[in-house]
C-alpha cells in the first residue's frame, strides 16, 4: 500500500466510554484481508450476472455467518433474492431526416420493441457541448417520456462507452416498464422526420443483495442500516494488458467498511437499535438492489442509513476527513461529527455538488422513501484518473486511510446506534 503517514494520528480514536478500544477491535490487517479477497482477480471485476459476483456473494455470505449476523425477517438466509426483466438490444434502426443514422451513434434506454414512424408525439431535447451528459442521461432516462435526445459530438467517447454498457443489456423491475428515450450522437438543426425500429430479447435473471442483522436489545424496531455495494464493471477493454476492472475503491472499500463494522459491533453486543448490514447488487447499472431493498422494510422504521462509497484514498482536505453526501438534508453529519470530539477526524459537506453525488449512490434508494440516508466517502471524483478503469486496483488504494475512516465511522454512529440520538426525518425524493 502507499501511504500509511496516518497511523500514527489514529491513537486518538479511542473511547474508553464507549465499551471498548476501537483501534483494538478494528485492525488493518483485518481490513486488507476483506479487501485483498474482494478485488482479486477471481472475482473478474465482480460484474452482475456473472460467476465473479456469485463469488463475491458468497464470500460476503461465509463473513456474516462467521461474525454470527441473523438473516432479515422472513429470509431463510443472507440472500435477498429478486427477480428483473434483462432487455438486450438486438436491432436497432434510426432515421432522421430521412437520413439513417449508425447503429453506434444511438443508444435506446429503458424500453421494450418499438416502433416509431413519426415524431409527431415525441419530445426533442439536446445535450450541447460543456454540459454534464451523465447527468442530463440519468434525468432523461428517469423522466418517463417519450423522448428523442440528441448528443452533441463533442461528446463522442463518452457516448461510445455509454453505447457499450447499453449494448450488454439493462435491467427494470419487471412491473416498471417506461416509455422508450433514443439518444443519438449528432448535429441536427431540426427534427423534421424520424423513424425508429428497435428490436429486443428479454429474459428474467434473479439478483441477491447479501443482508445480516444484529436485533437492537432495547428498540428492535429501530433500524440503522450500513452498507455498501459490491458489484462493479467487471472484464473491460484490455489497458496495458489488463482487462479485469477490480473496482478496489468502488465499492470493495465500502464493502469491506461495511462488514468490519458488522464484525466491530457483534463484538461489542451492545446495540440499543437493530443493526442491518446489507451488500447492495445491481448498483453500478442503476441502484436495483437498493431500490428492491427499500421496498422490503418499513422506511418510517429505519432512523438512519450509513452508504459507504470509495474511501480508499486520502480526501480533498487532507488526512482524517471524509465528506458526506445530502449533509444539509439532516442533521446526520452533525451527529457524527458531535460524536468525533477530542479526535483528529471530521467530516464535511459534499465538496463536488456539480457531480450530484447524492443521487448516484444507493444511499438515493432510501432517501427517496423518507430515511435520513447519506453516503460517507473520501473520493476526489474530479480529479480520479482510476474510477471506472482497470486502474481502480488495490495497490492504488490507502489501506491506513480506509481503516481510519471505519473507526470514524464506527464512532461517530455510536449514539446513532445506542438510541441516543435520531437524525431528523427527510423528505421523500422526487428523483
Amino acid at each position: 500500500m502507499k501511504k500509511y503517514s496516518i497511523c500514527a494520528a489514529l491513537a486518538l480514536l479511542s473511547f474508553s466510554s464507549f465499551g471498548q478500544d476501537v483501534n483494538k477491535l478494528i485492525k488493518q490487517k483485518n481490513v486488507e484481508h476483506i479487501i485483498q479477497t474482494l478485488t482479486s482477480d477471481d472475482m473478474q471485476g465482480r460484474a452482475t450476472f456473472t460467476p465473479g459476483i456469485e463469488k463475491a456473494a458468497q464470500f460476503i455470505e461465509n463473513e456474516f455467518k462467521h461474525i454470527g449476523l441473523q438473516p432479515l425477517p422472513g429470509n431463510p438466509d443472507f440472500r435477498q433474492n429478486f427477480t428483473m426483466l434483462r432487455t438486450k438490444p438486438g436491432t436497432t434502426q434510426v432515421t432522421i431526416n430521412n437520413e439513417a443514422v449508425p447503429a453506434n451513434r444511438v443508444i435506446v434506454q429503458g424500453s421494450d420493441a418499438f416502433n416509431w414512424t413519426s415524431a409527431a408525439d415525441v419530445e426533442v431535447a439536446s445535450i450541447a457541448a460543456g454540459q454534464n451528459l451523465q447527468n442530463l442521461y440519468r434525468t432523461y432516462a428517469r423522466s418517463n417520456k417519450k423522448m428523442l435526445v440528441l448528443v452533441d459530438p463533442s461528446f463522442e467517447p463518452l457516448f461510445s462507452r455509454l453505447h457499450d454498457r447499453i449494448q450488454q443489456g439493462s435491467i427494470r423491475f419487471d412491473a416498471a416498464a417506461s416509455q422508450p428515450i433514443v439518444f443519438v450522437l449528432g448535429n441536427f438543426d431540426k427534427v423534421n422526420t424520424l423513424s425508429v425500429n428497435y428490436q429486443t430479447k428479454t429474459d428474467r435473471p434473479v439478483l441477491f443483495n447479501i443482508a445480516g442483522m444484529i436485533p437492537g436489545k432495547t428498540k428492535p424496531d429501530e433500524y440503522v442500516i450500513f452498507a455498501g455495494h459490491y458489484d462493479h464493471l467487471g472484464i473491460l477493454k484490455p489497458m496495458q494488458g489488463d482487462s479485469i476492472a477490480n473496482g478496489a475503491d468502488d465499492d470493495a472499500s465500502g464493502t469491506t467498511a461495511m462488514i468490519t463494522l458488522a464484525k466491530y459491533y457483534k463484538k461489542l453486543n451492545n446495540n440499543a437499535r437493530t443493526l442491518i448490514f446489507v451488500a447492495f447488487t445491481a448498483e453500478e447499472i442503476g441502484e436495483f438492489g437498493s431500490q428492491y431493498f427499500a421496498k422490503q422494510i418499513n422506511p418510517d422504521k429505519a432512523v438512519a442509513m450509513f452508504n459507504i462509497e470509495m474511501i480508499g484514498k486520502p480526501s480533498k482536505f487532507g488526512e482524517n476527513s471524509a465528506f458526506i453526501t445530502g449533509y444539509e438534508r439532516s442533521d446526520f453529519g452533525e451527529i457524527l461529527q458531535r460524536n468525533l470530539k477530542g479526535t483528529q477526524f471530521k467530516f464535511y459537506p459534499d465538496p463536488y455538488p456539480a457531480q450530484d453525488l447524492f443521487y448516484r449512490s444507493d444511499n438515493a434508494s432510501l432517501a427517496r422513501v423518507g430515511v435520513p440516508a447519506h453516503t460517507i466517502s473520501t473520493d476526489q471524483i474530479d480529479v480520479d484518473q482510476y474510477y471506472h478503469t482497470v486502474k481502480d486496483e488495490l495497490s492504488t488504494l490507502d489501506v491506513a486511510n480506509i481503516t481510519s475512516t471505519i473507526r470514524a465511522i464506527a464512532l461517530s454512529s455510536r449514539s446513532i446506534v445506542d438510541g441516543t440520538d435520531t437524525p431528523k426525518r427527510v423528505a421523500k425524493l422526487e428523483r
